[in-house]
C-alpha cells in the first residue's frame, strides 16, 4: 500500500505549453523503471497549468523519486518551461485504490 505521495503543480510559461506535454510523457519511460513509483499521473488541470501525483509505498521510495532522473530532469528545464518554480507538495496517503 502507498503511505507516501507527492503533488507536483507545474505552471507553463506562455508559448510552453506543448513543451510541457512533450516534457511530462518522455518522463513515463522513466518513472516506469523505478519499481518504488506506483502510481504516477502526468495531468493537465487547464490550458497552461499541467501537474504530477505519484505515490509511493514509503518515505525512501518518495525520496529515491525526487532525486531520480525525472526529478533532476524537471529542475534542469524549470527556467526554460515554466513561469513559476514547480510547486511541489509532500503528502501522506490515509487510504487508496488503484
Amino acid at each position: 500500500m502507498a503511505t507516501k505521495a507527492l503533488l507536483v503543480k507545474l505552471e507553463a510559461k506562455p508559448g510552453q505549453e506543448d513543451a510541457v506535454v512533450e516534457f511530462l510523457l518522455s518522463a513515463l519511460p522513466l518513472v516506469e523503471q523505478e519499481p518504488g513509483t506506483k502510481p504516477w499521473f502526468a495531468v493537465r488541470f487547464g490550458p497552461s497549468t499541467f501537474g504530477i501525483i505519484d505515490a509511493f509505498p514509503d518515505q525512501d521510495a518518495r525520496a529515491t523519486h525526487l532525486n531520480g532522473p525525472v526529478g533532476k530532469a524537471l529542475g534542469a528545464r524549470a527556467d526554460e518551461l515554466f513561469a513559476t518554480p514547480p510547486e511541489i507538495s509532500e503528502l501522506d496517503v490515509l487510504a487508496n485504490k488503484v
